[in-house]
């Protein structure tokens, strides 16, 4: 749809009306001292507790320098501490203080009323007008990066091939990257065929990511092997050449909506230090690092790493993906 002269017009002036009528024209916002920018920091680190810092950068659309600025004044102010993460020392994790929560709660129940009062003055129907209109507005200000990723789809279920195409990913990538040989490609290729028997089960899935046909990412939940009515993330790879195309993204947000409307209490995955992308992705969607040692189940002595995602955790604010991202197994 190409839109008028006019239109365009219209949307600008409601969107300036927008930012007027919210406050963020102000130095400060909902009620406190804190700039736009703050108040935001602290619902998002409210929202997924222990979030490193850099995964703010991605949420506000802000650079590094201006979160750390950001970070320092809500420490000096009380409202946000920082601890070490468990499994790496270098690794900061943010937590709102009793301060910053009632500051939180602060900030939310203004927000409730200022959205409660406008949505008040309009009918059922032009409520849920407006609410859809938002929705796709926003979405649409923050379409995937590169126009390699409009035509990739993400298709659910076993297609032919799978299991090759899948395998071959996997080996050729981690040969170059981490020096795997046989033993890995073995174990990717007997665990995807395993598994793909037991893809009738309604607590398994797997996606695929398609080009013209042909897949070029995957990520599996496997609800069985962990037993305890556990979720594993398995098999989550991007081809390299989908980097930074938003495609590991939305592999990961549908296998998280699985997880989510299917209800299981926990989503675990392993994996070994150094992917720091894949990381950074996995954090913002609610995983966290909960065990880590030395071991070589993977062919090579590697710092491995299990992660933990309780039900629920980030999905919804997932960014758009910022390179390519691997689980092995």
């Amino acid at each position: 749809m190409t839109l008028h002269a006019p239109d365009v017009a219209e949307i600008r002036s409601a969107s300036r009306m927008l930012v007027r009528k919210l406050g963020f024209m102000g130095k400060t916002l909902a009620q406190t001292e804190l700039s736009p920018s703050a108040v935001h920091a602290l619902i998002e680190i409210g929202a997924a507790p222990g979030i490193p810092a850099q995964a703010l950068c991605g949420l506000l659309n802000l650079d590094k320098s201006s979160i750390s600025r950001m970070l320092r004044q809500l420490s000096l102010s009380g409202d946000v501490e920082e601890r070490a993460d468990s499994c790496d020392k270098r690794v900061k994790r943010l937590h709102l203080t009793p301060q910053g929560e009632a500051r939180l709660s602060q900030i939310h129940r203004f927000a409730e009323q200022q959205v409660t009062q406008a949505m008040g003055r309009l009918t059922p129907r032009e409520q849920a007008t407006t609410l859809d209109g938002l929705r796709l507005y926003a979405g649409a200000l923050s379409p995937p990066s590169g126009t390699a990723s409009s035509g990739i789809e993400i298709a659910a279920g076993y297609r032919t091939g799978l299991i090759g195409r899948i395998t071959d990913m996997h080996a050729r990538h981690y040969a170059r990257s981490s020096g795997f040989g046989q033993s890995f490609e073995s174990l990717v290729a007997s665990g995807l065929a395993e598994f793909a028997g037991r893809l009738d089960r309604p607590c398994n899935a797997i996606w695929c990511a398609l080009r013209g046909g042909e897949i070029v990412g995957s990520v599996a939940i496997d609800g069985e092997d962990l037993g305890g009515g556990l979720a594993h993330l398995r098999w989550f790879i991007v081809e390299d050449g989908l980097q930074g195309l938003g495609v590991g993204g939305r592999l990961l947000t549908a296998a998280m909506a699985f997880v989510d409307e299917q209800a299981i209490p926990e989503t675990h995955l392993w994996t070994f230090a150094g992917l720091n992308v894949a990381r950074h992705l996995y954090e913002v969607q609610g995983f966290r690092c909960v065990e880590e040692r030395q071991g070589s189940q993977w062919g090579s002595e590697v710092l491995e790493q299990r992660f933990v995602r309780p039900l629920g955790a980030g999905g919804a604010r997932l960014p758009l993906d910022q390179g390519a991202t691997r689980t092995p197994v």
